[in-house]
């Protein structure tokens, strides 16, 4: 990627984080990159959506980079799912609840009205199912349900953002958490069981 076609993605990956989809503005994105107008249109043709599915990918991809941050130095996966919500929540804290999923913020805008960022967001998740669920397999718990825990943590990790934000407190995520970690032990048990 150019200079200024990397800063148009991580300028608008933050801005879509803090202020989602719709509230960010091409001017304040190339104003914010500190770049041209019209290079915008030259790396995305597409305008806006197609700066847009490019930034959910690329996010998408930052953050599945996470995934190993959190499994490659625990003891266990329960215990790197516990990291996981424990380090979301320190980030909501530290961000004053303004960095969060940007993945789940746009979902939840456009999944009803933009087709293209839909198929990026959903291919997003994808992404992060399959790679959380192969580190609970490689744990010993079955293909199936590896998915399916990974889809309830999942689905946990992201409504907490929700609910933390809405209300600026961390108990969602600290329940959350809690019961993350305790159906991954539970699954580890029953594999064994």
């Amino acid at each position: 990627m150019s200079n200024t076609r990397d800063r148009l993605v991580t300028t608008t990956a933050e801005l879509f984080r803090r202020q989602g989809y719709t509230g960010t503005g091409l001017k304040q994105i190339v104003t914010a990159a500190g770049a041209p107008f019209g290079s915008l249109y030259h790396f995305f043709p597409g305008g806006k959506e197609h700066l847009g599915a490019e930034v959910i990918r690329w996010s998408g991809a930052s953050y599945l980079a996470l995934v190993n941050e959190f499994f490659d130095p625990a003891p266990d996966v329960a215990t790197a799912i516990e990291w996981a919500f424990a380090g979301a929540g320190m980030t909501l804290a530290q961000t004053d609840y303004a960095d969060a999923c940007p993945i789940a913020t746009v979902a939840l805008e456009v999944a009803s009205t933009n087709e293209t960022l839909r198929q990026a967001t959903a291919e997003v998740f994808e992404s992060w199912i399959v790679a959380v669920a192969a580190r609970f397999e490689s744990a010993g718990i079955a293909a199936d349900a590896a998915r399916a825990l990974t889809l309830t943590v999942l689905s946990l990790l992201e409504g907490a953002f929700l609910f933390c934000r809405a209300a600026r407190t961390l108990e969602p995520m600290a329940a959350a958490g809690a019961t993350a970690t305790a159906a991954v032990r539970a699954a580890l048990l029953a594999r064994s069981g």
